[in-house]
């Protein structure tokens, strides 16, 4: 329950570096960087449910631990795969529909802070978000 509550992002490492290599392109890259995402968790036992809004969108996620859904980013990139549980860290496990490549993002709280980290290609950025 440590992740219930609503974040927003406050600054980012190496985004722009992990954008580049996903394969998003400059435009899309420095509004992503700006676009003053806000994440709404709440859990109920082994189910999430996330609100993201942003600049660009807003959607809803709802999921179970270890149950693979789709999920398609912000720039369209359409993934596959599940969230689990990993001592204090939701750890998602996905794979990019268009190349089978994987994509980790680790989702844990250290300092009073949501630190999200991604990882894809030997490319690691973290996106850090406060309380509201």
């Amino acid at each position: 329950m440590a992740f219930d509550g609503t974040w927003k992002v406050d600054r980012n490492e190496n985004y722009d570096t992990f954008m580049e290599k996903m394969g998003v392109n400059l435009v899309k890259r420095k509004l992503g960087a700006h676009d003053n995402l806000k994440l709404t968790i709440t859990q109920d036992g082994n189910k999430f449910t996330v609100k993201e809004s942003s600049t660009f969108r807003t959607l809803e996620i709802v999921f179970e631990l270890g149950v693979n859904f789709d999920y398609t980013l912000a720039d369209g990139t359409e993934l596959n795969g599940s969230w689990s549980l990993e001592g204090n860290q939701l750890i998602a496990k996905f794979k990019r529909v268009d190349n089978g490549k994987e994509l980790i993002a680790i989702r844990e709280i250290s300092g009073g802070e949501l630190v999200q980290t991604y990882k894809y290609e030997g490319v690691e950025a973290k996106r850090i978000f406060k309380k509201e």
